[in-house]
């Protein structure tokens, strides 16, 4: 029996990054370790993209302050990038509209294969990426209480739901103990598209929220082994979440070399 290959994917998550958790970095990995030790599909790229200033979330800083702590975040990545379309455009974007760009820019880049002109590839895209793949699908990536958000009256139109689901497809990181399952069977929307929803458990329990880190450092509590040290400093460097900008902070990476 011939074996086929495994479909192309890359996986974007959206969202406030209000400040980037680990957690929120942790999900790609363990998306991708899932699809590979199942061997259904080949996880060729990674988008963080945080939504724009406009949405009006409490404890959003601007945008500028959430793609720098992101790509802090991201440094020890390889495959994970941040794409800044969303905090560029005139407003909020639903995220229907955002999934569509980046499947479009995705299509358009393996299409044009005679382009050489590097000015236009976002950023985002990964490199290398026309030689290991002829076609690519995009799904949203996001944890379960993303999906359950699906049934909030008004939260979310039933079109862009279905748009969501029947045409990208979502990977929910479930914890142990939660019933996804259950949630899509009680929706007949998203049990018509049961097929394009990947539910993958996380084993390893992580309750850091970005909501319990900025409260923290509202108190003046230390969050150190909740976010990356890099993080830390800069979040203080900048007085956000209501730290206060000292100016005796010493700088981690100096302290790194000295040591």
């Amino acid at each position: 029996m011939r074996m086929t290959s495994p479909s192309k994917i890359m996986l974007i998550a959206c969202g406030s990054f209000s400040p980037p958790t680990p957690m929120h970095f942790r999900m790609f990995e363990i998306a991708r370790d899932y699809f590979e030790q199942i061997g259904s599909a080949s996880v060729v790229g990674g988008i963080i993209s945080p939504v724009h200033d406009s949405y009006g979330k409490n404890g959003l800083v601007s945008a500028t302050h959430r793609c720098n702590m992101i790509k802090i975040g991201l440094q020890s990545s390889d495959w994970i990038r941040l794409s800044e379309w969303e905090t560029q455009q005139e407003e909020w974007t639903r995220t229907r509209l955002t999934l569509q760009y980046h499947q479009n820019c995705i299509n358009s880049f393996l299409k044009d294969a005679n382009s050489t002109n590097d000015q236009h590839i976002p950023s985002w895209i990964p490199e290398g990426l026309k030689k290991t793949a002829s076609q690519v699908q995009l799904k949203l990536l996001c944890g379960a209480d993303l999906l359950e958000s699906f049934a909030t009256p008004g939260l979310w139109k039933d079109e862009d739901i279905e748009a969501i689901v029947g045409q990208h497809g979502i990977v929910v990181i479930s914890r142990a103990g939660s019933n996804a399952e259950q949630f899509i069977f009680n929706s007949d929307l998203l049990s018509r598209y049961r097929r394009n929803i990947t539910i993958v458990t996380n084993w390893i329990t992580n309750d850091v929220s970005s909501t319990l880190v900025r409260r923290l450092l509202n108190r003046g509590m230390s969050v150190k082994y909740l976010l990356d040290d890099y993080l830390i400093e800069y979040i203080k460097k900048h007085a956000l979440y209501g730290t206060s900008n000292t100016d005796d902070l010493i700088s981690i990476s100096n302290a790194v070399l000295m040591s």
